[in-house]
């Protein structure tokens, strides 16, 4: 089984050495490719990832739905797995996802999420109850997903007409065609990967809680002109 690890990058200089460094040592002995997706950054992210050895794809629209399938479309392996940029995986991690869907009733998952240090301690508060509401209404960050290309195509890949949530949306897609065809997705508790805490850190009180609260984001998730400093001077 060849897995196709992708990732989507816009700016990701500082953290995209540390991710593929990462990814390298948790791919190492397998099958596997590497594919970042340049979303037409400024900085060397494109540089860093040729050097790194990743296969460099280009999409220049600022869709983050979009960029992951723009990464789909350039992978060769049977089994996706779409990491961001600023995530660290754990050297077991791919092995992991690897010896999971072996077993033929999988058709996919997510990985739990842990952040680096918050500087703000009414965050961790904040972000435990997200971590509650995400449980109830089975959300799944996008930091770390996976699936077999054929539950891919026949899900449609990440909705393109969502600008943020498309992780959420795309993971409840899964489960629909997962309870259709009588199959299962696996989420995985243990080992977590680690994700850059700069967005808690870096926006102030109020775009945090209105910019990353779950219900804001599911009512407005098609709502482009929301979204515009999402993509245009995301936190870096």
């Amino acid at each position: 089984m060849k897995l196709s690890v992708i990732i989507p990058a816009f700016n990701e200089a500082r953290c995209l050495p540390d991710t593929l460094a990462a990814l390298q040592q948790a791919a190492a002995g397998m099958s596997s490719e590497l594919i970042v997706v340049d979303n037409q950054s400024t900085d060397d992210t494109r540089a860093i990832a040729e050097r790194c050895g990743a296969i460099v794809a280009s999409e220049r629209i600022h869709n983050i739905a979009r960029v992951r399938n723009t990464g789909a479309a350039k992978a060769t392996g049977d089994l996706l797995v779409f990491v961001d940029a600023d995530t660290v995986v754990p050297p077991t991690l791919l092995q992991h996802i690897q010896n999971v869907m072996h077993r033929d009733a999988c058709v996919g998952g997510a990985v739990a999420v842990a952040y680096t240090p918050i500087r703000r301690a009414w965050m961790r508060w904040y972000l435990k109850g997200w971590a509650f509401w995400g449980r109830v209404f089975n959300m799944k960050q996008g930091a770390a997903q996976f699936c077999r290309v054929d539950a891919f195509r026949d899900v449609g890949g990440y909705d393109e007409s969502i600008y943020v949530g498309e992780d959420i949306a795309f993971y409840w897609a899964l489960a629909r065609h997962a309870r259709r065809t009588g199959r299962t997705l696996h989420f995985i508790e243990h080992p977590k990967v680690i994700t850059s805490s700069r967005r808690f850190d870096g926006l102030n009180p109020w775009q945090v809680l209105v910019l990353t609260h779950p219900l804001v984001i599911w009512l407005n998730w098609r709502r482009a002109s929301l979204w515009t400093s999402w993509y245009d001077t995301p936190v870096r």
